[in-house]
């Protein structure tokens, strides 16, 4: 059995000024989406030119933090944050919620196309394929602070990891790298594959959402459930409920956009 790292979750320090690994995780995932924004840029294969990206990164990135705090606020935590309202703020500790998130980028690009007098649909295209391995980075910086442990694990499975964290030194899935391996890895390949040649229109947005509510639903199985807002569930937890309209609207996005094309 393995012992997770311990990692400080500090990297550098600069006099009073900490640089937390999460917090560059998070850099991490901003740096990525513009780097294989302009990729595609160049390819011609976005509806935007390299100034528009670094606009549309701004508004992601209130989009993500703004959303994902207030996620992990109302969907994971609202007890807690009800009782120490000012920690909801200390987005450097960790604590982001992706669903919530998802819908502030969501919030975030209907206001810049809604400047910019793009489809909505053509941009959430654009930077679907964008997305996945920015979330692999933040789930590395779940592992780096061992939070977000898994469900015990057999002990005889070779990567079985006890995190103290969790308050016992029992084997765990290491599930932050199932998270990085599936939602990260697996659904990068399958949408920049799939959007390697010209797709109707909300048909890449449509995969983004089957993949990722297949590949969270699928990884909520090997992690220790949070307490949501229906309770803790070890038999559909809250981020499977979360997961499953994605699923759905995913579908739905998908068959329209192929009717519509038809049509």
């Amino acid at each position: 059995m393995l012992i997770h790292p311990q990692f400080d979750p500090i990297a550098l320090s600069l006099g009073p000024i900490s640089i937390h690994w999460y917090g560059l995780m998070y850099l991490l995932a901003f740096t990525q989406f513009i780097l294989l924004g302009r990729y595609r840029i160049k390819r011609n294969a976005a509806p935007i030119n390299t100034e528009q990206l670094d606009d549309l990164l701004f508004y992601g990135v209130l989009g993500v933090i703004i959303g994902g705090r207030l996620g992990q606020v109302v969907f994971y935590e609202p007890d807690y944050y009800l009782a120490h309202p000012w920690q909801a703020f200390a987005i450097w500790k960790g604590g982001m919620s992706f669903h919530g998130g998802f819908l502030g980028v969501l919030i975030a690009m209907a206001l810049w196309t809604r400047k910019t007098h793009i489809a909505w649909l053509r941009i959430t295209d654009f930077i679907a394929p964008l997305v996945p391995l920015g979330l692999a980075a933040g789930r590395i910086g779940n592992f780096i602070n061992g939070e977000l442990w898994g469900r015990l694990a057999d002990p005889n499975l070779p990567w079985a990891m006890a995190f103290p964290q969790s308050g016992d030194l029992a084997p765990r899935h290491p599930s932050q790298l199932y998270h990085v391996g599936l939602e990260g890895l697996a659904l990068f390949a399958l949408l920049w594959l799939w959007t390697a040649k010209p797709r109707p229109t909300g048909a890449a947005s449509g995969i983004f959402l089957i993949g990722y509510g297949t590949f969270r639903f699928i990884t909520e199985y090997f992690r220790e459930p949070d307490h949501g807002i229906f309770g803790q569930s070890y038999s559909i937890s809250m981020g499977q409920w979360l997961s499953l309209p994605m699923l759905l609207i995913g579908i739905a996005m998908l068959i329209f956009a192929y009717r519509r094309k038809s049509l």
